[in-house]
């Protein structure tokens, strides 16, 4: 991959994630609100139809509820009915669709988001780094990956990596494993305020313990 399309897709990730998944951090306007605008220039999510989540939101509010993103079936159980942000990118002259399923609790918020777009086009190293990047483009805070190691779900590459940060005054602490798969890129992440962060690793675990990739 030459440095420039290397760029190229990190800014497209940076776009979308950063109109996509706001929702999964943990603040008073999660989940609330509209995503902030992106920096000047990036790329803006087109409107998506929103996928919905199962089960039927008679399921008690923390109940260990599956969230299955349909169009692709990757599920994960997640700490009540989740909030999902969908949009899309252009991407190699293709749209790349763009979900995220999250949950807000007491301790943060936990949740998965599904990439409509090959591993081999995105590898986890960038996909992070896009992340990463993209949470600055909110204009909330910054955003640091710490503790990266390469590993394999299901025979997937995949990448775990701890993150610390900051949303306006707020100090925070988060997990984050990135899959590739042939179809898809996913990320499953989970947040809390640094004074919650002896509740992070059993979030993230139970998190990672029930995804499903087809």
């Amino acid at each position: 991959m030459t440095h420039r399309s290397r760029t190229q897709r990190l800014a497209l990730l940076s776009a979308s994630t950063a109109l996509v998944t706001a929702g999964l951090l943990p603040s008073t306007t999660a989940f609330a609100a509209p995503a902030p605008a992106a920096a000047a220039g990036a790329v803006t999510a087109a409107a998506a139809p929103t996928p919905t989540p199962t089960p039927p939101p008679t399921q008690p509010s923390q109940a260990a509820v599956k969230t299955t993103d349909p169009p692709s079936g990757i599920s994960a159980e997640l700490p009540g009915k989740a909030k999902v942000r969908s949009g899309s990118i252009p991407l190699d002259g293709k749209t790349v669709g763009a979900r995220v399923y999250g949950v807000e609790t007491p301790g943060g918020a936990t949740g998965f988001a599904v990439y409509d777009v090959p591993g081999d086009r995105l590898p986890p190293e960038d996909a992070l780094q896009g992340f990463v990047n993209a949470y600055g483009l909110m204009g909330g805070g910054t955003l640091t990956s710490e503790n990266v190691r390469k590993t394999t779900v299901d025979g997937h590459p995949a990448l775990d990596a701890s993150l610390t940060g900051v949303d306006g005054t707020e100090k925070l602490a988060g997990s984050i494993r990135i899959i590739s798969d042939d179809d898809h890129v996913v990320m499953a992440l989970t947040f809390v305020p640094e004074e919650n962060e002896k509740d992070l690793n059993a979030m993230h675990k139970q998190l990672l313990d029930s995804l499903q990739i087809p």
